[in-house]
C-alpha cells in the first residue's frame, strides 16, 4: 500500500452540505480506519452487516456520507505492525462514555463490489491498513452474505464538527442518521482526480485476476 501524499488534492475546497444526503447520514467505522482514509493511506474499507444491523446484510444507504469514527472494539493485533501507532494516535483524547464526538471527513463510495471468497480478499492485502486475521474473520461473518468493498473518495472538512454524542449513534450498527449538522461546511479531496482514479483502477484490476 502506497503513501499516496505525492496525490494529495490541491483542489478548491468543496461545498459539503451542497452535495450531501439529506437527512444527513454517517458510516461508522473503527477510527483508525478513518484516520487512514483521511490521511490518503487507504481507498477502501470491508464492510458486512453489524450484530444491530435493521437488515441481515449490508446495504449501501447512501453514496455520500459523513465518516463517524467507533473507538470501542478497536484491536491493534488486527492492524498491520506499521499502522498500531495510528491507533494510539486516533485514542489520543478520546475516553469511554465521551459526550461528544469529532466528525472530520466525509466519503463518495465510487464503488460497491460484492466478495464471497477468500482468494479474492487476499488479493487486497497490499491495500488496506488490517491484518490477514481481520479480513478473514469479516469475510467468515455471516457467512452467506457478501463483503462489500466500498471504494471511497474521502474528503477531509475544512474545520472538523464536534456533535453531541447520542443513544442513537451507539451499538452495533453500520449507518447513523447525524443531528447537529451546521450549515456552511467546506471540505477537501483527500486525494487528486488523477491519483483517486489511479488507486481505484489498481484495486479493480486486482481482484479481477
Amino acid at each position: 500500500m502506497e503513501n499516496a501524499a505525492a496525490g494529495h488534492a490541491a483542489a478548491e475546497l468543496t461545498a459539503v452540505n451542497a452535495i450531501g444526503p439529506e437527512p444527513y447520514v454517517a458510516l461508522k467505522e473503527w477510527a483508525v480506519a478513518v484516520k487512514a482514509l483521511a490521511e490518503g493511506k487507504q481507498i477502501m474499507v470491508l464492510r458486512k452487516g453489524g450484530i444491530a444491523e435493521e437488515t441481515r446484510d449490508f446495504r449501501l444507504k447512501s453514496t455520500r456520507f459523513f465518516l463517524l469514527p467507533a473507538y470501542e472494539h478497536q484491536r491493534p493485533e488486527l492492524l498491520k505492525e506499521a499502522y498500531r501507532d495510528d491507533l494510539k494516535a486516533a485514542l489520543d483524547g478520546w475516553t469511554p462514555g465521551s459526550p461528544t464526538v469529532e466528525i472530520a471527513a466525509y466519503a463518495e463510495a465510487a464503488d460497491d463490489i460484492e466478495i464471497f471468497d477468500q482468494e479474492t480478499v487476499d488479493r487486497l492485502a497490499n491495500y488496506h491498513i488490517w491484518t490477514d486475521t481481520f479480513t478473514e474473520e469479516r469475510l467468515k461473518w455471516k457467512r452467506k452474505q457478501p463483503l462489500h468493498l466500498l471504494l471511497l473518495r474521502v474528503y477531509r472538512l475544512e474545520r472538523p464538527v464536534t456533535l453531541p454524542m447520542r443513544d442513537a449513534y451507539t451499538g452495533c450498527k453500520s449507518w447513523v442518521g447525524l443531528e447537529d449538522i451546521p450549515e456552511g461546511l467546506r471540505g477537501q479531496a483527500v486525494l487528486s482526480d488523477a491519483e483517486f482514479a489511479r488507486q481505484a483502477e489498481e484495486i479493480r484490476a486486482a481482484i479481477a485476476r
